[in-house]
């Protein structure tokens, strides 16, 4: 697969999360996927993306830098969003933050097979 091919799969993933069209998140995600080294499934995944949108209804991803070579992707997603309650341990309640993610895929026939994300929570802390 090339790069664009890939990045277009890639812009195409995020818009399929940015709808919360769940029942699309099979075209582009493993059904044994790894997340930050643990394998949680398409089910999983998907129960873990939906949770972040109950948690934090205004999600929504940006892509703030996209490098692909195949069969990796490399992205910095950008978020100015409100979340509910506790988040990734802070008591957000409500406030609006920003931050970013660092994240790595690695595709296998089309598909995200592996996870690695890095959340920038110092930002996070440094708006409490």
């Amino acid at each position: 697969m090339n790069r664009t091919d890939l990045s277009n799969i890639y812009r195409d993933y995020i818009a399929c999360l940015n709808e919360q069209a769940w029942p699309k998140l099979e075209q582009f995600v493993s059904d044994d996927v790894y997340y930050n080294g643990q394998q949680i499934g398409l089910s999983g995944y998907r129960e873990m993306l939906e949770r972040d949108f109950r948690e934090i209804p205004d999600l929504y991803f940006n892509i703030q830098l996209l490098m692909a070579d195949s069969p990796y992707i490399a992205a910095r997603l950008a978020f100015d969003c409100t979340p509910k309650g506790n988040f990734l341990g802070l008591h957000v309640d409500g406030k609006q933050v920003s931050f970013t993610e660092n994240v790595f895929y690695e595709f296998r026939k089309g598909k995200i097979e592996q996870v690695w994300s890095v959340i920038d929570k110092a930002a996070i802390e440094a708006q409490l």
